[in-house]
C-alpha cells in the first residue's frame, strides 16, 4: 500500500503473494481540507444489461395490459401490472423509456430476412446494422459502453468488464449468414472488434484481484484451499492500525464481501467437481447450474469492481438469442425461446411476461448493494447509470419496435429518476443512448442511427401510453 503524509492514495492496494486487492473509497483517501464528496465527484459508473427475446409488453395485447411499462407517463405511474414491478422500491432511481425502436436490427436486404436473432445482440449497444458475413470481415459499430470507456476507462486498472451467462464458446458461422461473433458479444471496442464476454465467475474474480500470473499458478493456489485474504492479512492489519474507526468498519465490511463471494465460488467449484450430475455439464467448473445463482454472483462481482474502482464500465449479457433455457423459478416450464414465440395467444403472452418479470426481479439485489455502498456524499448507485433493455420488441414476429428499456441510478445527479417517458413513434433507442453518453462527458452529437437526443429529466404530463 502507498500512503502519503496527507492521505491514503485512492489507488492504494493490499498486496500479498500474487494477490492485489483494490480498496473502496475511505475517509483516509480524502486530502486534508477537502470533503469526501469533492473527492468522489465525477466518479461515474455505467453498466449495460441486455436481455434477449424482447418483451410481452411489445405485443398489442401486452401493451393493452401494460405487461412491460406502466400505463401512465410522468411521475405518477403504477408498476403493479407491469414486468417492472420488482423495481417498486427503486422508483426514485428509475427512468423508464417506452416505445423506442431499434431499426438497425431489422433486415435491410432479402438475404437478411429471418436472421434477427443472430444480429440483434451486435445491434443492442452499437445501434448499428451489422454486415452480414460468416467470415472474419465482421463489422457493426462501437458500442456505448466502449464509447464511455474511451472517455473514463483510462482512469481505472480495467477499462471495462464484459460478462455473460450463456455459452459463448462457439466459433465460425451461426445461422442466416451471420458470424457467431455477432451473437456472442454486445460490447464492441471498434466497428470490427467485438470484445469477449466472460462467463466463468472464477475468471472474473481472479481478474479483479490479480490472483496468480498464469492459469497454472491460479490453479495451484486454489488447490491449497486458502482465501486470497490469507495472503494479505499482514497488509490488512498494518492498514487498519492507521485508519479511523469508520474506515476500519468500512474496510472490514468490504473484505467480508470479497471473502463471501470467494466462498460462494469455491462451493460451486466443489460441487461441480464432486462427480454429481450437473444440469450444465458443458459449463466451466466455476459456473453454477442455477441461473439465478449465476446472475447474482456476476452482479456481485460487478458491484465489487465498482466499489473498489477497478473499473467504472461494464456490459452484461444475461442470455443468448434462441436460448431455450427453462426458468422454473418464474413459474414457467416452457423453454425461453419457445415461450417467446407465443403465437399472439393471450395466455401464452401472459406466461412470457412472467419470465420478463422474473428476469427484472434479479436486479434489486444489485441495486441494494450499490445503494448500501457509500460513495462521496451519496452511494455508488447515486453515481451510476444502469441501462437494461433488449434490441427486440415482439419476439413472436421478430420485430424491433416498442423495445423494452429502462435506466436505474442518478448519474451523479445528472439523471433525476422517478419518471416514465413514452417516446414518440419511431424514436430510435439510439437517442436515449446518445443522451446517456453525453452524461459521461462524451462530446458527440450522434450515435448509431440517432436523430437527436432524448430528454430524460423533463417531467412528462401524466397520460396513458401504449
Amino acid at each position: 500500500m502507498y500512503i502519503t503524509k496527507k492521505h491514503l492514495s485512492r489507488r492504494a492496494v493490499l498486496k500479498g503473494m500474487g494477490v492485489t486487492i483494490a480498496l473502496p473509497l475511505l475517509d483516509a483517501m480524502v486530502p486534508a481540507g477537502r470533503a469526501q464528496a469533492a473527492t468522489a465527484a465525477g466518479t461515474l459508473r455505467f453498466l449495460a444489461i441486455e436481455m434477449v427475446h424482447g418483451s410481452a409488453g411489445a405485443t398489442a395485447i401486452g401493451a393493452e395490459k401494460n405487461l412491460w411499462s406502466p400505463a401512465a407517463t410522468g411521475r405518477d405511474f403504477d408498476l403493479t401490472p407491469s414486468s417492472l414491478r420488482p423495481l417498486e422500491a427503486y422508483r426514485d432511481y428509475l427512468t423508464i423509456v417506452s416505445n423506442t425502436d431499434v431499426r438497425n436490427a431489422e433486415a435491410f436486404t432479402p438475404p437478411e430476412i429471418g436472421g434477427d436473432h443472430f444480429r440483434s445482440a451486435a445491434v443492442f449497444l452499437t445501434q448499428a446494422h451489422p454486415y452480414q458475413t460468416q467470415g472474419s470481415d465482421i463489422r457493426a459499430g462501437t458500442s456505448i459502453d466502449q464509447v464511455i470507456a474511451q472517455q473514463i476507462g483510462r482512469e481505472t486498472p480495467i477499462p471495462s468488464m464484459q460478462l455473460c451467462i450463456e455459452n459463448v464458446d462457439q466459433a465460425g458461422g451461426c445461422f442466416y449468414g451471420y458470424s457467431c461473433a455477432y451473437t456472442d458479444s454486445i460490447s464492441w471496442k471498434s466497428p470490427t472488434e467485438p470484445l469477449p464476454m466472460v462467463r466463468d465467475p472464477r475468471m472474473v474474480f481472479d481478474q479483479l484481484f490479480g490472483v496468480g500470473a498464469t492459469p497454472e499458478a491460479r490453479a495451484a493456489r486454489r488447490r491449497r484451499d486458502r482465501s486470497i485474504l490469507d495472503w494479505v492479512s499482514g497488509s490488512v492489519n498494518r492498514m487498519k492500525a492507521d485508519l479511523g474507526a469508520s474506515d476500519r468498519l468500512r474496510l472490514t465490511s468490504y473484505l467480508d464481501d470479497v471473502r463471501e463471494i470467494e466462498q460462494r465460488i469455491q462451493r460451486v467449484e466443489a460441487f461441480n467437481s464432486s462427480g454429481e450430475q450437473r444440469e450444465l455439464p458443458e459449463a466451466p467448473i466455476g459456473v453454477p447450474d442455477s441461473y439465478a445463482e449465476h446472475v447474482t454472483l456476476m452482479l456481485d462481482l460487478q458491484a465489487l469492481a465498482f466499489t473498489s474502482d477497478i473499473t467504472r464500465v461494464g456490459a452484461f449479457k444475461m442470455s443468448r438469442d434462441v436460448s431455450n433455457r427453462v426458468f422454473r423459478e418464474a413459474g414457467v416450464s416452457t423453454g425461453f425461446h419457445i415461450a417467446s414465440h407465443h403465437q399472439e395467444r393471450e395466455d401464452r403472452i401472459v406466461e412470457f411476461a412472467k419470465i420478463n418479470t422474473w428476469h427484472v426481479g434479479l436486479l434489486p439485489h444489485l441495486l441494494d448493494r450499490l445503494k448500501d455502498t457509500p460513495d462521496g456524499d451519496g452511494s455508488v448507485l447515486d453515481n451510476t447509470v444502469i441501462l437494461y433493455g433488449s434490441p427486440m420488441g415482439n419476439p413472436n414476429v421478430h420485430n424491433h419496435k416498442r423495445c423494452p428499456l429502462f435506466l436505474a441510478g442518478h448519474a451523479g445527479g445528472r439523471l433525476k429518476g422517478h419518471v416514465h417517458h413514452a417516446a414518440a413513434p419511431e424514436t430510435p433507442m439510439a437517442n436515449v443512448m446518445l443522451s446517456v453518453a453525453q452524461m459521461f462527458g462524451v462530446e458527440s452529437d450522434s450515435f448509431g442511427d440517432s436523430n437527436g437526443t432524448f430528454e430524460l429529466n423533463q417531467p412528462a404530463d401524466t397520460t396513458t401510453s401504449a
